[in-house]
C-alpha cells in the first residue's frame, strides 16, 4: 500500500465539569466525548526518503507548527523509521471550534502512518504519543466514545445514544487559555461517580465555561438562545461551537433549515465508534 485516505471525525463534548485545579495549572475535569459522523479528510502518499509535507498550510498555522506534522514527526521518532509521507488535508471542520478538530487531525496522521509505514506501535504507545500532542488526542486515537478525567486522558468506554446533532459555529474566535484563566470559571463543580447515567442522557449535565463564554461572546449566548427554543443546548469544549440533540435526522434538519443567517455549522450524527477506526479495519 502506498496511499491511504482515511476521515478525521469531529467530537462533541455532551458535558464537561471543572472539579478543581492542579498544582501545575492545569484543570481537573470530566467530560464525557462522543465522535461525529462529520469531519475533515486526510490523505497519505508513501515516501521513501523520509521527509514529510503538508497540503495546504492553514491560515495561521505554520506547517512546522501543526499537529499533523508534529504527530508524524514523533511517530518517526518513535519508530525509527526512514519514511516519509506527502499529507494533503481537506480542512471541513472550523479551526477553533471546540470539535477537537487539531486533535482528531493529530491522532488521524499516528493511526494512519502506523498502518502505512507498518510501524505496528499499539494503540496504547500511539495514544501515549498523542498526550505529548495535546490531552484530547487519545480520545480520539482509541476512537470510543469514553468519559474522560484528569486533564481528559484518563478515559473510560461508554455508550450514550447515537442521537443526531445541529452543530453551529458563530463567527467568534474564542480563546481556550483566556476561558480557563477567567476568575468567573466554575471550578469547584462535585465529582460524579462513573455509574449508569453515562451510559444514557447527559442533559442533566452541563459544560462548566458556558457561562463564561456567553458573557464575554454574545454572539454565543444569541446563538445558544435560538437554538434552545427547539430543546437542551450547549457549548462543546470552550466553544465557539454549540450544538442541540434530536433523535431523528429529519428533526435536525428541519432546525437547520430554520437558522439565522450568517452563522455557519452542519448536521451530524454522534456516534460511538469513531469513523476512522471503521475505516482501518476495513484496510486490515
Amino acid at each position: 500500500m502506498t496511499e491511504i485516505t482515511l476521515p478525521s471525525p469531529a467530537k462533541l463534548n455532551l458535558f464537561l465539569h471543572i472539579t478543581g485545579r492542579r498544582a501545575d495549572g492545569y484543570h481537573e475535569l470530566q467530560t464525557l466525548f462522543q465522535f461525529l459522523d462529520y469531519g475533515d479528510t486526510l490523505t497519505f502518499r508513501l515516501r521513501d526518503d523520509g521527509l514529510i509535507s503538508l497540503q495546504p498550510e492553514l491560515p495561521g498555522v505554520p506547517n512546522g507548527q501543526n499537529l499533523i506534522i508534529r504527530a508524524a514527526e514523533r511517530l518517526q521518532a518513535a519508530t525509527g523509521t526512514s519514511l516519509g509521507a506527502d499529507i494533503t488535508l481537506d480542512k471541513q471542520l472550523p479551526m477553533g471550534g471546540g470539535l477537537g478538530g487539531g486533535s482528531s487531525n493529530a491522532a488521524t496522521t499516528l493511526l494512519g502512518l502506523n498502518h502505512l509505514w507498518q510501524t505496528a506501535l499499539t494503540e496504547e504507545r500511539l495514544a501515549e504519543l498523542g498526550l505529548a500532542l495535546g490531552a484530547d488526542v487519545p480520545v480520539f486515537v482509541r476512537g470510543r466514545a469514553a468519559l474522560g478525567e484528569g486533564v481528559g486522558e484518563k478515559l473510560t468506554p461508554a455508550t450514550p445514544p447515537e442521537d443526531w446533532f445541529v452543530v453551529l459555529k458563530p463567527e467568534v474566535e474564542i480563546s481556550t487559555a483566556d476561558i480557563f484563566s477567567n476568575p468567573g470559571l466554575t471550578r469547584n463543580t462535585p465529582r460524579i461517580t462513573i455509574a449508569p447515567a453515562f451510559e444514557g442522557d447527559a442533559s442533566g449535565y452541563r459544560n462548566d465555561c458556558e457561562d463564561v463564554v456567553k458573557q464575554l461572546y454574545p454572539e454565543v449566548k444569541s446563538s445558544l438562545d435560538w437554538l434552545s427554543r427547539f430543546g437542551p443546548a450547549r457549548l462543546t469544549g470552550t466553544g465557539a461551537c454549540i450544538f442541540g440533540r434530536f433523535p431523528s435526522e429529519a428533526e435536525a434538519r428541519s432546525v437547520w433549515a430554520e437558522k439565522p443567517t450568517g452563522i455557519t455549522g452542519f448536521v451530524a450524527r454522534g456516534v460511538n465508534r469513531s469513523p476512522l477506526h471503521k475505516k482501518l479495519t476495513e484496510l486490515t
